[in-house]
């Protein structure tokens, strides 16, 4: 019996469904035209409207008084003033740099990426995460400049009196509290001191120590885990996606509100003032 043999046309894999396409031109350079000539717009008018504080020629003789980073270097101008100037010009930075790399090992879930609210409590966890950043970085700025303690007395008619002098703010834990003399001086080891990268330390300060490292640490480690305990324990923090939703959520209004302080709130001397009520001198040949 013969058999006939139908040649059959090899199957091809279908192309893959593609996302929509646009193109760069009109689409997108159209779009990002009306955006800059929007911001150019907003530009000149904020000009007209609000003066701007010019000052003379730079001088290098006259140092003006409040000196201040440029905007996007002031979130870190504001951490020198509450903690160590090692720790917020370098460690703090560094340490969070690597925990943001960090982010896509933590999280290898491909499931929703590159969704921003993908997961089903991310919504909340963002919005909680923010006010909390918010808040709490602006309370331990007043805090910290002892405008908490004016501001309580002013309002409520309450003054913490000398028994509580040391809480009006960080540095009042150092200077009110009544340290014994050998605490500012705690040797290293018992015979020599210890040498890192050139610098020979002999004594430890505690008292400083403890206001310009441990509570600025504590605080920095202590305030987020405490955030994603509480929002894991109502249920809202299941993922790990979630973890770092609100670690960010957090970050970002953290760092809105440090660079306003430096921005807006700072006056002479890098004192927390309003406003309307910053005065910029040319300040004093010589002094900082």
């Amino acid at each position: 019996m013969a058999t006939a043999v139908v040649a059959r046309p090899v199957a091809r894999p279908q192309p893959r469904a593609r996302d929509e396409e646009v193109l760069v031109w009109p689409d997108l350079v159209f779009i990002e035209f009306i955006a800059a000539m929007v911001f150019t717009l907003t530009l000149f008018l904020l000009s007209y409207l609000v003066n701007a504080p010019l000052l003379d020629q730079a001088n290098a003789d006259v140092t003006p008084n409040p000196s201040k980073a440029p905007w996007y270097l002031l979130n870190l101008q504001e951490l020198l003033l509450h903690m160590n100037a090692a720790m917020a010009g370098v460690i703090v930075p560094t340490v969070w740099l690597v925990i943001m790399g960090a982010f896509p090992y933590f999280d290898r879930d491909n499931e929703g990426q590159g969704q921003y609210f993908a997961t089903e409590n991310s919504v909340r966890i963002t919005i909680a995460s923010a006010i909390v950043g918010f808040v709490g970085t602006w309370g331990l700025i007043i805090w910290d400049s002892g405008k908490g303690a004016y501001l309580v007395n002013k309002w409520f008619g309450i003054s913490g009196g000398s028994n509580l002098a040391f809480l009006e703010s960080e540095r009042s834990i150092q200077q009110q509290l009544p340290w014994p003399e050998w605490s500012t001086h705690i040797p290293y080891l018992p015979f020599r001191g210890v040498t890192i990268l050139g610098q020979q330390f002999l004594n430890l300060n505690f008292p400083a120590w403890l206001v310009e490292q441990a509570i600025p640490t504590a605080v920095l480690v202590g305030f987020p885990c405490m955030l994603i305990y509480v929002l894991w324990r109502k249920g809202w923090v299941v993922t790990r996606r979630d973890v770092l939703l609100a670690l960010f959520s957090g970050f970002v209004a953290a760092y809105g509100v440090l660079t306003l302080s430096g921005t807006a709130f700072r006056g002479q001397g890098q004192e927390l003032v309003f406003p309307w009520e910053l005065k910029v001198s040319e300040g004093i040949p010589g002094q900082e």
